[in-house]
């Protein structure tokens, strides 16, 4: 174990406001005014639904040990009650810089580029108006279920996230007795609707705009006094007894209907709303000012994402990359038969993901392959790797898949998996009690020449062919016997009670791997110690472990250069004297989201790398079912180490941790940019180019396209 002057809470970072430090990088990419027009829309976006998930997580829970009386401290010494309060003051200054990066820079240069969002109260032209009324009429009207509140109707459950216009309204005008009213604006519409336009300006306008022009058709009866939109968020946060739930599939099924009637946790109105309208509301959800945001903007700004669709404006885009066909499997190929000469790495979305999917396709359709099992997290909506499972028990064959209903929001969707999976014949089953499985690995087992050979794929990120081409994720190939040994002992352990004295070369959580890290760690600090080369490149998304944290600590009071590359949380801080003085931490946020993990110890010389699905995190080190293999082919742990070092040469989307807990960018004066992402792209590119060139025929298969402004 680590010192203990190490575990010191003033060396540590609270977990929530480190996060609201990685959206204010997030929303620094909005601001930046050396990106395309769309695409800082797009990062703004990004910020309001990250924002949402923190709300409903993270705030929640931490609202859930307020009212549990829970007190104890975290690894900075913070109580939860300090804790939401510093993040509630945090949030709203960050909201703050949300709207006026909108409103201050990104809409005018907006209406400079020829597009025009309409307020509601702008006059429109009587062409304009025409439109607008009629569109509510024929499109918005029918589906609109006005909703008045009295002695008779009682206040309406508020569905979560859910965008509302709230009226006051009496019986006619000299009335002194108000009534309350509302209407949902309805998500199954456009959010965003463009006007007819004969120039070049671009007309837009919002639904909750077109709603509150004809509010007073929804209630004829009524005199409106006034209507303001208003958005709630709800506490979204699960707690299952998986001991006491007969049929866990049908528990998380109800447990998702409560998310629609959990405590109110945040509210947005618009800024101005009239005051008594304003009162009542909070009065009805029971929230405090401290939780109300009143906003100088439109309310919910991941609608911007749907003005990022608009046509016409590719020019203020990012060029669209396409992923490049792997030159270890070009398009066509045997994919066994390539694994078979040796492990093969997939870098994604630089690299298509399509040879994952491709993998277990073939496989679904080979009659000399006897079985496929597969960890599934997240897939996407439309998942060919899902339909191949199904066909492949269609065929005969053994499927095991084990899908993890608890994977947050995700669960809905993978109860559907899961539900037509059974059907198609695979034997599907949901993971180990009180723990999430988020280890990303597939076994094939295939019936040989020479004898049963299991192949093996191994991964950092979810098997979504979606969010792959997003993502940046590495993945191995392998059909090693060591590694099929474990896939099958990891399975077994899944699926039953069999629990292996030990591994050849994976480690897992929750059990082995928290001290596999903390003995590589160990291992450095005692090369340096002795005088030997010792150093640690860590690439991970967040890092919030007190032990792991710690660790790093007494390596580098020893001397081991420590290089962190931490996209979101980071409890650790940099510079302190005789603590961490060799350690440097580096964010990347670029066009893709940084998701991969790859861990590298120099080990004397003699440099050991490896990549799994687990962030330096208590959930994924403690308790969840996580995986991380070692990389043994030297081209690849070469190219590993390759993209580590890339990725520490980035000036331009990396981010520096500071001594004061801040986060810079690198000084470019007189430096040559270096943008890793750009680079990876360019990359792959050329790799394709090469295979092309060496193989005439795989031309009609694939082009490699990339363009880069």
């Amino acid at each position: 174990m680590a010192e203990k002057r190490f575990k010191n809470p003033k060396y540590y970072t609270n977990r929530e406001l480190s996060w609201i430090l990685f959206n204010h990088r997030v929303l620094n990419e909005a601001r930046d005014k050396n990106i395309p027009l769309f695409e800082r829309l797009k990062f703004l976006g990004i910020t309001a639904s990250n924002l949402d998930e923190f709300f409903m997580v993270r705030v929640a829970s931490l609202k859930d040990m307020i009212s549990a009386n829970y007190d104890k401290t975290d690894i900075a010494g913070m109580t939860p009650a300090r804790q939401l309060k510093e993040v509630q003051v945090a949030i709203h200054k960050f909201v703050d810089l949300q709207y006026s990066t909108l409103n201050r820079s990104l809409v005018p240069q907006l209406e400079k580029k020829g597009v025009h969002a309409i307020k509601y109260h702008e006059m429109l032209t009587e062409e304009e108006a025409a439109y607008v009324d009629r569109y509510f009429s024929e499109y918005v009207y029918p589906v609109l279920t006005p909703m008045a509140v009295d002695s008779s109707r009682p206040f309406p459950l508020i569905r979560n996230r859910s965008l509302n216009i709230g009226a006051m309204v009496k019986r006619n005008k000299s009335d002194e007795e108000w009534e309350f009213a509302m209407v949902q604006v309805p998500s199954v519409l456009a959010r965003v609707v463009e006007l007819p336009s004969e120039g070049k300006m671009r007309k837009v306008i919002r639904l909750e705009e077109i709603i509150e022009r004809n509010i007073q058709k929804l209630f004829l009866s009524y005199h409106i006094v006034c209507a303001h939109p208003f958005r709630i968020m709800r506490n979204a946060d699960m707690t299952i007894e998986e001991d006491e739930a007969e049929d866990l599939l049908i528990e998380i099924e109800k447990q998702l209907k409560q998310r629609q009637r959990g405590d109110v946790i945040r509210l947005e109105v618009e800024d101005g709303m009239d005051k008594r309208l304003l009162r009542f509301i909070q009065g009805e959800l029971q929230i405090g000012d401290e939780d109300t945001y009143e906003i100088d903007g439109p309310l919910d700004l991941t609608a911007l994402t749907k003005l990022y669709g608009l046509d016409g404006f590719d020019y203020l885009k990012e060029p669209k990359y396409v992923p490049q066909q792997s030159t270890d499997l070009p398009a066509g190929c045997d994919i066994f038969e390539q694994i078979r000469g040796g492990d093969i790495l997939l870098h994604h979305p630089y690299q298509t993901f399509s040879p994952v999917v491709e993998f277990v396709r073939q496989a679904s359709r080979d009659p000399k392959v006897l079985a496929i099992k597969q960890t599934l997290y997240r897939v996407s909506g439309n998942s060919p790797i899902i339909a191949s499972l199904a066909q492949a028990a269609e065929n005969g064959k053994q499927v095991t898949v084990l899908v993890e209903l608890k994977a947050r929001f995700d669960e809905e969707n993978n109860i559907g998996w899961a539900r037509m999976l059974e059907k198609a014949g695979c034997h599907v089953i949901y993971g180990l009690v009180g723990l999430k499985t988020h280890s990303k690995i597939t076994l094939v087992v295939r019936k040989e020449e020479d004898g049963i050979r299991r192949y093996v794929h191994l991964g950092t990120g979810n098997y979504n062919d979606a969010t792959a081409k997003i993502y940046t994720d590495v993945g191995v190939l392998t059909c090693s016997e060591l590694f099929g040994d474990d896939a099958t002992a990891v399975f077994n352990m899944l699926s039953g009670y069999s629990e292996p004295l030990g591994w050849n070369k994976l480690a897992l959580a929750p059990l082995w791997l928290k001290d596999k890290f903390l003995h590589l760690i160990a291992r450095e600090k005692q090369h340096a110690q002795e005088g030997h080369p010792a150093r640690i490149i860590a690439k991970m998304n967040s890092l919030c472990d007190g032990d792991i944290i710690a660790a790093l600590y007494e390596a580098s009071a020893a001397g081991v250069q420590i290089d962190l590359i931490v996209r979101g949380i980071c409890c650790l801080k940099v510079g302190i004297p005789g603590v961490s003085e060799h350690i440097t931490v580096r964010s990347i946020v670029g066009n893709f989201l940084e998701h991969s993990r790859i861990f590298y110890f120099e080990n004397n010389g003699q440099y050991e790398i490896y990549c799994g699905s687990a962030d330096w995190m208590p959930r994924n080190l403690e308790r969840r079912v996580e995986i991380l293999f070692p990389v043994d082919r030297q081209e690849i742990k070469e190219e590993l180490l390759h993209i580590l070092e890339n990725q520490l040469r980035d000036n331009v989307k990396a981010s520096i941790l500071q001594k004061d807990g801040s986060y810079i960018k690198p000084d470019k004066r007189g430096k040559h940019l270096f943008n890793s992402q750009v680079a990876f792209c360019e990359e792959a590119v050329e790799k394709a180019k090469a295979l092309m060139e060496e193989s005439p025929l795989n031309t009609r298969t694939f082009q490699p396209e990339y363009h880069q402004e």
